[in-house]
Protein backbone atom coordinates (compact mmCIF):
# COMPACT_ATOMS: atom_id res chain seq x y z
CA UNK A 1 0.00 0.00 0.00
CA UNK A 2 1.37 3.37 -0.91
CA UNK A 3 0.70 6.60 0.92
CA UNK A 4 -1.55 9.42 -0.05
CA UNK A 5 0.33 12.22 -1.58
CA UNK A 6 0.70 14.47 -4.56
CA UNK A 7 -1.57 14.43 -7.59
CA UNK A 8 -1.09 11.40 -9.78
CA UNK A 9 -1.57 8.87 -7.00
CA UNK A 10 -0.48 5.46 -8.16
CA UNK A 11 -2.76 3.37 -5.96
CA UNK A 12 -6.31 2.18 -6.43
CA UNK A 13 -6.97 0.35 -3.15
CA UNK A 14 -5.95 1.41 0.34
CA UNK A 15 -6.76 0.54 3.94
CA UNK A 16 -6.53 3.75 5.94
CA UNK A 17 -7.31 4.93 9.44
CA UNK A 18 -10.79 6.36 9.50
CA UNK A 19 -10.82 10.16 9.80
CA UNK A 20 -11.06 11.16 13.46
CA UNK A 21 -14.01 13.43 12.78
CA UNK A 22 -16.16 10.40 11.92
CA UNK A 23 -15.45 8.72 15.22
CA UNK A 24 -15.71 11.95 17.21
CA UNK A 25 -19.10 12.81 15.74
CA UNK A 26 -20.56 9.48 16.84
CA UNK A 27 -22.22 9.06 13.47
CA UNK A 28 -23.54 5.64 14.39
CA UNK A 29 -21.06 4.07 12.00
CA UNK A 30 -18.24 3.81 14.51
CA UNK A 31 -17.85 1.17 17.18
CA UNK A 32 -19.76 3.20 19.75
CA UNK A 33 -16.94 3.14 22.26
CA UNK A 34 -15.05 6.23 21.11
CA UNK A 35 -12.40 4.00 19.54
CA UNK A 36 -10.11 5.64 17.04
CA UNK A 37 -8.87 2.26 15.87
CA UNK A 38 -11.38 2.21 13.03
CA UNK A 39 -10.11 1.69 9.48
CA UNK A 40 -11.78 1.95 6.10
CA UNK A 41 -11.10 0.41 2.73
CA UNK A 42 -11.08 2.83 -0.22
CA UNK A 43 -11.23 1.31 -3.71
CA UNK A 44 -10.95 3.80 -6.56
CA UNK A 45 -11.51 1.01 -9.10
CA UNK A 46 -14.96 0.44 -7.58
CA UNK A 47 -15.76 4.15 -7.94
CA UNK A 48 -14.86 5.34 -4.45
CA UNK A 49 -13.10 8.67 -3.93
CA UNK A 50 -10.94 9.10 -0.84
CA UNK A 51 -11.83 12.79 -0.71
CA UNK A 52 -15.58 12.08 -0.40
CA UNK A 53 -16.99 11.73 3.11
CA UNK A 54 -18.36 8.34 4.19
CA UNK A 55 -21.87 9.79 4.54
CA UNK A 56 -21.82 10.96 0.93
CA UNK A 57 -20.94 7.66 -0.78
CA UNK A 58 -23.43 5.03 -1.92
CA UNK A 59 -24.54 2.19 0.37
CA UNK A 60 -22.53 -0.22 -1.82
CA UNK A 61 -19.33 1.77 -1.26
CA UNK A 62 -20.12 2.03 2.46
CA UNK A 63 -20.21 -1.77 2.63
CA UNK A 64 -16.75 -1.87 1.07
CA UNK A 65 -15.40 0.97 3.25
CA UNK A 66 -16.31 -0.57 6.56
CA UNK A 67 -15.43 0.48 9.35
CA UNK A 68 -13.05 -2.29 10.34
CA UNK A 69 -10.75 -3.03 13.21
CA UNK A 70 -7.21 -3.45 11.84
CA UNK A 71 -7.22 -7.28 11.60
CA UNK A 72 -10.65 -7.35 9.94
CA UNK A 73 -9.54 -4.52 7.63
CA UNK A 74 -6.47 -6.43 6.48
CA UNK A 75 -8.65 -9.50 5.83
CA UNK A 76 -11.20 -7.36 3.93
CA UNK A 77 -8.37 -5.84 1.87
CA UNK A 78 -7.11 -9.31 0.92
CA UNK A 79 -10.63 -10.52 0.03
CA UNK A 80 -11.28 -7.42 -2.05
CA UNK A 81 -8.04 -7.87 -3.99
CA UNK A 82 -8.86 -11.54 -4.62
CA UNK A 83 -12.46 -10.87 -5.69
CA UNK A 84 -12.18 -7.62 -7.62
CA UNK A 85 -8.63 -6.84 -8.61
CA UNK A 86 -7.39 -10.28 -9.58
CA UNK A 87 -10.29 -10.62 -12.07
CA UNK A 88 -9.33 -7.34 -13.73
CA UNK A 89 -5.71 -8.44 -13.86
CA UNK A 90 -6.65 -11.81 -15.34
CA UNK A 91 -8.82 -10.14 -17.99
CA UNK A 92 -5.99 -7.79 -18.94
CA UNK A 93 -3.53 -10.68 -19.14
CA UNK A 94 -5.94 -12.72 -21.28
CA UNK A 95 -6.40 -9.85 -23.72
CA UNK A 96 -2.64 -9.74 -24.32
CA UNK A 97 -2.50 -13.40 -25.37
Amino acid sequence: MTGLGAPGRNWTLVLRRRPARMVAEGSGDDYGDGSIDAYELICCDCGDDPDVDYREVSPELRRIRGPYLIAAGVAAYSRHVALCHSQAGQAADASRV
